[in-house]
């Protein structure tokens, strides 16, 4: 469990590295829309972001 815990955090990280990486001034512009963001539209991105992770997650175990 802690083993894949950590890979899953390596991997996160990986992902999130990637556009600041390859695209910084669109990285800059879109966190600069996001924090003009109301607090509830956060929430529902967030909200989103959990729930495809959880329908994903669900579909690899219901796949195998």
């Amino acid at each position: 469990m802690g083993t894949t815990l950590l890979l899953a955090l390596a991997l996160m990280l990986i992902l999130e590295g990637v556009l600041p990486f390859l695209a910084p001034n669109l990285w800059r512009d879109t966190f600069r829309r996001i924090t003009q963001m109301s607090d509830g539209q956060i929430r529902f991105v967030g909200l989103s972001s959990m729930l495809i992770g959880l329908l994903i997650l669900y579909a690899k175990t219901w796949l195998q």
